[in-house]
């Protein structure tokens, strides 16, 4: 990779331009989550020519609305999983010290104890195996040992718990990463490296030479246009609609993916105190409160569901299950009022024996179903680069001998290399750019040594390096951006993606979407009216998400959600 690919909007055109060229890929990806990326990035770098297409935009289903944890899974050690866990741990070290250590970082959690004797002792077993393996495996980032605490000592750290309610607590170490934007810069690393990558295309058929699978037939949501993308091998990484894309080739598939719909809410982070995230446990599961900027992210539920994939609504029932459990813990109780914003992501479970879907396995499986196409499901955000790499494995075993072994565990994702030196230098650059210091860390932490590129944008036109009216934790150079490197087409995809305003301002982002609007047309094409129809789409969908978290249970929810319009 000589330079950083920017995903513009004359790029996605030159990237569809070769997509319909007729000239066979080796492979070609469908759906664009982190797995996607993750297989479009592991194939280009052996040196296949590879495409990839989303039907949306980059991450906009399960990869944008996850836990934003990248964690070893302490329940799959429970269940006596430790291959899982062991795996995930590895990833989690990579991806903190090698692959995207701007947007995974460390996070502390503390887990109160509740009985006075018998906890203690089966709690410090699981947490010692769990530091155990990433220190074996030499992956554990320099992460903390996990230690004991006193009841005083855990209400120091976090003054917000009822003291009633723990006799003690251990604290130890997991990470964080904004989903959303680290699937967004995978793509744009394969795309660096001469992966054709194109969103808002969508596979609507399938290419045969009698049994075997040879392309899809695709269309481009913008301009309208079918045509044919021929690829030796196919890729369906597709997520919670691989049942739907295999019933495109006329394949049933090995196995099913069940959807198991995860809700969490955002409150401020001064709506209760603490220094460290919280890992509580329910009837069911276990519950997060993890730390994001000026928030929390409190979540999650899972329950089955059976209703519209795009856009999986949570219900007012899933609100107050989680503040229900959430306060049983803080002295201060969360209300309604205290949440800022509320987001639903579907899992893809593989199906199983289990009724329940939290006992349903979250190990990946890869299969060939027919000639000329592979199938990757399930697994958990943490392990994308294994699942990945396990697809290319089996894509390479149907294109032949000769294809050289995956590379992506030493390969950095665009806006890694240097920064650990960028970080060091932020003083100078503040300076430099005119910009407060914490405003360079908060973009290096989303972007990266990238960061620079957007400080020339500035520079250029230092309008751009005032905050956006109604979203002030973003620059509007970063709006701009979102569009001009960063493959958003939609003001959806900027606020709900690129910058996570949708989630992160109680009015939802409302008061955003006409400034943000305003400073992409010109690189969007926007005329007038093309702003206000992208203002007026997103209002609806912020009114309709509303709606649906009042209603009482799935269906009517999914109603709800449904009466606004898709992006396109």
């Amino acid at each position: 990779m000589s330079t950083p690919q920017a995903l513009s909007p004359a790029y996605r055109r030159s990237a569809i331009d070769e997509l319909s060229s007729g000239r066979e890929l080796d492979v070609l990806v469908v759906g664009g989550g982190v797995t996607g990326a993750g297989c479009a990035l592991d194939a280009v770098t052996r040196g296949l020519t590879t495409g990839l297409v989303e039907q949306r935009d980059f991450a906009s289903g399960t990869s944008s609305r996850s836990s934003k944890l990248i964690h070893g899974g302490l329940r799959y050690l429970e269940m006596l999983d430790f291959e899982l866990v062991a795996e995930a741990l590895k990833e989690r070290g990579l991806l903190l010290t090698r692959l995207a250590p701007h947007l995974v970082r460390p996070v502390p959690f503390l887990y109160p104890l509740s009985k006075a004797v018998v906890e203690r002792p089966y709690v410090e077993a699981g947490l010692s195996l769990y530091d155990s393996m990433a220190r074996a495996a030499k992956h554990d980032a320099g992460l903390p040992w996990h230690k004991h605490l006193t009841r005083r000592q855990a209400l120091r750290i976090c003054p917000a718990l009822r003291a009633t309610a723990l006799v003690g607590a251990v604290q130890y170490y997991d990470a964080k990463v904004d989903d959303a934007r680290h699937t967004m810069e995978l793509a744009r690393t394969a795309a660096s490296y001469g992966a054709h990558v194109a969103s808002r295309v969508a596979a609507v058929g399938f290419l045969r030479q009698g049994e075997r699978v040879t392309g899809i037939r695709a269309l481009d949501k913008v301009s309208g246009r079918e045509f044919d993308v021929p690829a030796r091998q196919v890729v369906n990484a597709t997520g919670v609609w691989t049942d739907d894309t295999q019933a495109m080739v006329g394949e049933r598939g090995q196995f099913h993916v069940r959807a198991s719909k995860g809700v969490h809410l955002v409150v401020p982070r001064d709506r209760f105190h603490s220094t460290t995230g919280l890992i509580l446990r329910t009837e069911k599961s276990v519950l997060f409160v993890i730390p994001w900027g000026r928030h929390w992210i409190i979540g999650t539920t899972d329950t089955d569901w059976a209703f519209d994939k795009a856009h999986p609504a949570a219900t007012s029932a899933d609100i107050d299950y989680l503040l229900g459990h959430v306060n049983r813990m803080l002295a201060t109780q969360l209300t309604h009022a205290d949440v800022e914003g509320v987001y639903a992501g579907l899992r893809p479970l593989l199906s199983g024996e289990s009724d329940q879907t939290s006992k349903l396995s979250r190990e990946h499986v890869v299969a060939h179903p027919t000639p000329g196409l592979v199938v990757v499901a399930g697994g958990k955000y943490t392990t994308y680069r294994v699942m990945a790499r396990d697809a290319i494995d089996e894509a390479a075993r149907g294109l032949g001998g000769g294809i050289a072994e995956s590379t992506t565990e030493t390969i950095p994702l665009v806006g890694a290399v240097g920064y650990q030196a960028m970080w060091n230098r932020r003083g100078a650059l503040a300076a430099q750019s005119g910009l407060h210091v914490e405003r360079i860390e908060k973009m290096l932490m989303r972007h990266g040594v990238l960061t620079a590129e957007i400080l020339d944008l500035v520079a250029a036109d230092r309008s751009l390096g005032e905050p956006l009216p109604g979203g002030e934790d973003y620059l509007r150079a970063e709006i701009v951006y979102a569009a001009s490197h960063e493959g958003a087409l939609h003001l959806d995809d900027i606020l709900a993606r690129r910058t996570r305003l949708s989630i992160e301002s109680f009015d939802r982002a409302i008061t955003a979407s006409r400034p943000a609007a305003e400073l992409v047309a010109p690189v969007l094409g926007w005329d007038a009216a093309a702003i206000e129809e992208e203002v007026e789409h997103y209002r609806q969908r912020v009114e309709a998400e509303r709606m649906s978290q009042t209603m009482p249970d799935d269906a009517s929810a999914d109603a709800a959600r449904l009466a606004a319009p898709d992006a396109g």
